[in-house]
């Protein structure tokens, strides 16, 4: 798999990432040996950069991925790079409380992300979302002295706005900005995304298929379950959904005209934003993930990206990316 770098300070990866948060949360039941068999099956295929949280599912997640990697094999597990999101509080019910960016709270983070991921080190560190009550500044110097001392490689930030990102790399190198990033999501190339170019910071994209809705697969008159964030998701509600579906189709008629599916040509646009973007996919079995590493082999030429432009326009989705209260706690959106 082709590899690039995440950013002017951080380490090389494969071209497309792993996102393992759907493996254990949000989005309706998950397969607990299907999802280790697939980051098996990623490793193999030379995926190397695996992402989790220490919130998704109270740390089941972490749990999760620390498992396929300790059953995996010594040469795969070697290169697998961790990226964590850690800030985010629970409760017992899995309700959510808000994000704690204070220096002794990233520390104690680390601290049980490294043991229930059975790691001496995690790859990429960020906090999940600002917390208002602490300066960015306090927050990424605490994740510095985690590097000072070996238990973290790199610093990295996530769903942050451009004033953020500058006083983040003022503060300690930063390789990476975690973002939604998709066809249907692209509000960060105002104003973010320049911002990282000059500062030498990569991006990974999350969300690249929003969520499933531009992945081809998803029916018209599917049902979802009450712990599935789409079931309460703008971009799948009624007319919402309808009109975004009907983007889709459109969609489906030039991946058809290539021989590609709808989901390889949304991740091949991603790729084609730029050598410095790495797109996470969320692929929870092992079918997914071959689909989805199909996208590297898909070349997009001026034609094909003037035709998707025209078929998804920037601003043709309906429904924002989360609901209301999400978005409020969002940096990126300021």
């Amino acid at each position: 798999m082709d590899t690039r770098h995440l950013g002017t300070t951080g380490p090389q990866v494969s071209a497309l990432g792993l996102g393992c948060m759907g493996m254990s949360a949000l989005y309706g039941e998950a397969d607990r040996t299907e999802s280790i068999a697939t980051v098996h099956a990623a490793l193999e295929a030379g995926v190397t950069l695996l992402d989790t949280g220490d919130f998704y599912a109270m740390g089941h997640n972490e749990m999760l991925v620390g498992e396929a990697l300790r059953t995996a094999p010594a040469a795969r597990r070697e290169q697998a790079l961790l990226s964590v999101k850690f800030g985010a509080l629970r409760d017992p019910d899995g309700n959510w409380s808000g994000y704690d960016g204070r220096p002794a709270a990233v520390k104690n983070f680390a601290a049980y992300s490294l043991q229930r991921l059975g790691v001496d080190h995690i790859g990429v560190y960020r906090i999940a979302r600002v917390d208002p009550d602490v300066p960015i500044e306090e927050t990424v110097g605490a994740i510095a002295e985690l590097v000072e001392k070996g238990h973290v490689r790199h610093i990295g930030l996530s769903e942050v706005g451009a004033e953020t990102i500058r006083r983040a790399a003022a503060t300690a190198p930063i390789s990476d900005l975690q973002i939604e990033y998709s066809l249907v999501s692209r509000g960060i190339e105002d104003r973010i995304l320049p911002t990282t170019r000059e500062l030498g910071i990569a991006v990974t994209a999350y969300g690249v298929l929003s969520r499933g809705l531009i992945s081809g697969h998803f029916g018209r008159d599917r049902k979802l379950a009450a712990n599935d964030f789409r079931a309460h998701s703008p971009r799948f509600q009624g007319e919402n959904l309808q009109h975004n579906l009907d983007l889709v189709e459109a969609l489906r008629k030039i991946a058809e005209g290539k021989g590609v599916t709808v989901a390889q040509t949304a991740i091949a646009w991603v790729l084609s934003r730029g050598e410095d973007i790495v797109p996470l996919i969320g692929a929870r079995t092992r079918e997914r993930l071959a689909e989805a590493l199909g996208a590297t082999a898909v070349t997009l030429d001026e034609a094909d990206l003037a035709a998707i432009e025209e078929a998804v326009p920037a601003d043709a989705v309906v429904g924002a990316r989360y609901p209301e209260a999400q978005m409020a706690h969002l940096d990126s959106e300021r």
